[in-house]
């Protein structure tokens, strides 16, 4: 073995033709980059959102409003949904793990527990947050409301 028949490992290159390495290659003078201009220049990089001069379109549209970046997200829960698992399961306690176990939310959600529909059931409700509603449905049907 000799340097005359070094070859690179196969799958290692990937372009057949080297870019700018003379007339005889077929691809040199402007090496593939058309003739002056920004895009022909070495360095050149464009800045994400750039629109050739025109104005971005992230600097056209308005902003307005308030994002806050301390928002609780909360998932709701309507106590007709905590009626049904309660006669589907035959549970009294309800907690975010029962719900989440149901398919109702998901593991890591914050949840509120909304007034929509009856509730008939004598259930202990454990949740993050409760409507007025829902609070008073659930306490008229003899249940208790702890708020985690």
């Amino acid at each position: 073995m000799d340097l005359s028949n070094l070859k690179p490992a196969e799958g290692s290159t990937h372009r057949e033709k080297r870019i700018g390495r003379g007339e005889g290659s077929g691809h040199g003078g402007t090496s593939t980059r058309g003739h002056k201009g920004q895009k022909s220049r070495s360095g050149y990089s464009r800045k994400v959102g750039f629109e050739g001069g025109q104005m971005p379109l992230q600097r056209v549209v308005p902003k307005f409003g308030f994002k806050n970046r301390n928002r609780k997200e909360y998932k709701g829960v309507n106590i007709e949904a905590l009626q049904l698992l309660a006669d589907k399961k035959g549970l009294t306690t309800i907690d975010v793990e029962t719900l989440a176990n149901n398919g109702l939310v998901s593991k890591r959600d914050l949840v509120k527990i909304l007034g929509n529909g009856k509730l008939t059931a004598k259930l202990e409700v454990k949740a993050h947050s409760f409507s007025k509603s829902a609070e008073a449905a659930i306490i008229e049907a003899q249940g208790t409301v702890v708020k985690l």
